[in-house]
Parts: structure tokens; C-alpha cells; sequence
């Protein structure tokens, strides 16, 4: 048997939804979740293109419910590089797999021999090219394959020690990336220019880069380009990053010289905003309560008419749970709106305003939550900073 520790994640919570689900099985293949059940591994020639000739790299994590010294690992042919020198916890490595369809298949024989032919197997649809599904069926023709990607949401959705560690630390390092990129720009930049910025700011700090949303002005066109940063423009940054996998993804403000006052109007209201629904985060209170804080905040604010509020789970995806509300950007269902917070979540929450005049302002905050509260992660350079320091 394998001893607790050896496991990164809660095995007996894995085996409750696999339970409740009614699953014996899971195949895991998506990047996030394998890398999750692996404990952060993730093979490095293949850790961003994961295209192998005509075909694509696809690792696969096996998991038999209440028994995780059957859990497997499937590898591409040239993976023993990876794994001598971060061996996963997994006790069966098969590294073979040139293809999709081989990954799957060699699974599933796999399991066919271990008397799974019949089983129900929880699989990530999204994440399963359709020649490694239909390999599947060809090799398990008595088994069910049901989607199984909320139960791993749910799995992941209380975050472990180390994982918590590694999104403090991606959320201090983006902001300090953010600051620097705001000290070492001046008026005439582009906003093409700051991202690029950014990004070597980010890589600096031990980030892989995500994306730059950026403003600049009164545009609200927030795709990096080529439009200038004019003097007294408002800038703004909001940027994913990874640390080691792990999405941090806040957004700051700054100037282009000094904010003027109806600048500084919208940003204190958007501190209003971000503060109440801060305070109704806590291990036990209802998900959806954030956002009832927030809209009665929004709703008494002179420029509430001209504010955005979202906040949504944050970890190894920009968007995971708990998910709060069906109306976000991007809509999903609002699962765990009704349902308690647990501490351990993690949530990016933010606010924006879109003002003629002075443009687009933000806020975007990610933080922890606690037993009694939440702890803010990479929580400086929320006031107005400037460009050129």
C-alpha cells in the first residue's frame, strides 16, 4: 500500500465523488488535472506544445476508486527523461504512448485486464481527442464512460498547503512584475510595448507568462497594439500568469501623470466595492453571498450604473471552482452558488467601470479563503500608480 503522504492530494475525497458519482474508474488527460493528480509533474518537452509529428501528446492519470496502488500512469515513448528525474507517486508507469489513440489504448487494456471491462469510467470529455475515445470504446465495448470533470473540479476546489503556497507567491509576483512594468514606461508607449513589458517582467520573477489584457485612455479595446499612451491616460494592467501551473490573475492601475479627480472618484467606489465583497467571504457563509455584497454596495455607488462585478475560483484554471454565478464572462453554471465557501478556495475577485471620459478602471484581487475571513494574496498597488514611478 501507499502511505497518505506519498499522495498530493485528498485520496478519500477522490473516492467519495467517485462514489457519489457512481464511477470505479477515472481517466484523467487534461493538462491541469494531470498534472494535479501527479502532485505539480507535468513532462517538460511537452509542457506548452504538446503536438508529437501528426499527432499530440496526451498523458493519461488512472485512478480505481479505493485503491490507489492501482493508480497508473501513461507516458509518451520518450517520458523516462521526465520521470527519473521527478518520479511521480503513481506505482505503474507505461511509457509508450506516441499518439492519442495509443495513450488510450493502452489504458483501457489495462484496465480490461484488471476485470474493468464492465466498469463505469469517468473520463474529461473536453479533454479526450475523439480517435483516443473511440479507442476507448473499441477496447472497452461493456464499459460507460461518464463525464467526470466536475467531480475533479470538485476535487480541486479546496486547495492543498502547497498549492496555496504557490498562489501567494504567483500573485506577489505578478503584481511586482505589474509595478515594474508601470516604473519603467513613460506617455509615448504602446500598449503592445507594455505587454511585452510585462512579460519579460513576469518571466523575471519565475512566471510563464499567460496573457496582457491592457487599456489605455478612453479606449476600451483591451487587446495589445499599437495605440499610444497619452499623457494623463489611465492605464491598465490585467494579466494571467502560471507559477509552476498555477494561475494568478489579478489587475492594477496607474497613470500617465496624475489621476484627476473624477479618476480617483471611480477607483475609490471600486475599492468600495471590492472591500464589501472581501468582508462576505468566509469558511461556511453562502457562495453567492460575495455577490449579494457587492451588488448592494454597486447599487447605492453614484457610478454603480457603470460597474461590472464577477468573482470566480482561481488554481491551476483562471476559471474553476467554486463557480458562483451564470452570468460571468465566460457563462458556465452556477454550481456552487447556494453551497457554503470552504477554507482552502481560492477566488479572483473584480470590479471594473467604463467611463467616457477617462476609460476603463479595474480592480482584481485574489484571495484565500479562511476559517473566519480571507486572506488577500499579492495585495499592494491596488491605490493609483505611476507610469514612470
Amino acid at each position: 500500500m501507499i502511505a497518505a503522504g506519498q499522495i498530493p492530494f485528498d485520496a478519500e475525497r477522490l473516492d467519495e465523488l467517485l462514489e457519489q458519482a457512481g464511477a470505479d474508474v477515472l481517466l484523467a488527460t487534461s493538462g491541469h488535472a494531470v498534472r494535479y493528480l501527479l502532485g505539480g509533474y507535468r513532462f517538460f518537452l511537452y509542457a506548452v506544445l504538446d503536438g508529437i509529428g501528426m499527432d499530440r501528446y496526451l498523458p493519461v492519470v488512472g485512478y480505481v476508486r479505493g485503491a490507489p496502488e492501482r493508480a497508473f500512469y501513461v507516458g509518451a515513448g520518450n517520458e523516462a527523461w521526465g520521470v527519473d528525474v521527478s518520479p511521480p507517486w503513481v506505482p505503474s508507469l507505461e511509457l509508450s504512448a506516441w499518439t492519442g489513440a495509443q495513450a488510450a489504448e493502452i489504458a483501457a487494456r489495462r484496465l480490461q485486464r484488471e476485470g474493468f471491462g464492465r466498469a463505469t469510467i469517468a473520463i474529461e470529455p473536453p479533454h479526450v481527442p475523439s480517435d483516443a475515445i473511440d479507442r476507448l470504446r473499441a477496447e472497452l465495448p461493456a464499459a460507460r464512460l461518464m463525464d467526470g470533470g466536475q467531480l475533479l473540479e470538485d476535487l480541486r476546489a479546496v486547495k492543498q498547503p502547497h498549492e496555496l503556497e504557490l498562489l501567494r507567491a504567483g500573485a506577489t509576483a505578478v503584481v511586482d512584475a505589474m509595478l515594474a512594468t508601470f516604473a519603467g514606461a513613460a506617455a509615448g508607449i504602446t500598449t503592445g510595448e507594455l505587454a511585452e513589458r510585462l512579460r519579460v517582467e513576469q518571466t523575471e520573477r519565475g512566471l510563464t507568462y499567460g496573457y496582457c489584457l491592457v487599456a489605455a485612455g478612453d479606449s476600451i479595446n483591451r487587446a495589445p497594439s499599437g495605440r499610444l499612451v497619452e499623457e494623463g491616460a489611465v492605464v491598465s494592467l490585467d494579466s494571467g500568469a502560471h507559477m509552476r501551473g498555477y494561475v494568478a490573475d489579478l489587475t492594477r492601475m496607474a497613470v500617465a501623470g496624475e489621476p484627476a479627480p473624477r479618476a480617483r472618484e471611480l477607483l475609490d467606489q471600486i475599492v468600495e466595492v471590492q472591500a464589501a465583497a472581501r468582508a462576505a467571504v468566509a469558511g461556511g457563509r453562502r457562495g453567492g453571498g460575495v455577490f449579494d455584497a457587492a451588488d448592494a454596495v454597486i447599487a447605492e455607488l453614484p457610478d454603480g450604473a457603470a460597474m461590472t462585478f464577477l468573482a470566480h475560483g482561481t488554481g491551476l484554471l483562471s476559471h474553476e471552482a467554486p463557480r458562483l454565478t451564470a452570468t460571468g464572462s465566460p457563462p458556465y453554471p452556477a454550481t456552487h452558488r447556494e453551497q457554503p465557501l470552504q477554507a482552502g478556495m481560492v477566488l479572483s475577485i473584480e470590479t471594473h467601470a467604463i467611463d467616457d471620459a477617462v476609460g476603463f478602471v479595474k480592480l482584481e484581487d485574489t484571495v484565500i479563503v479562511t476559517a473566519d475571513g480571507c486572506e488577500a494574496c499579492g495585495d499592494h498597488g491596488r491605490d493609483w500608480n505611476r507610469l514612470g514611478g
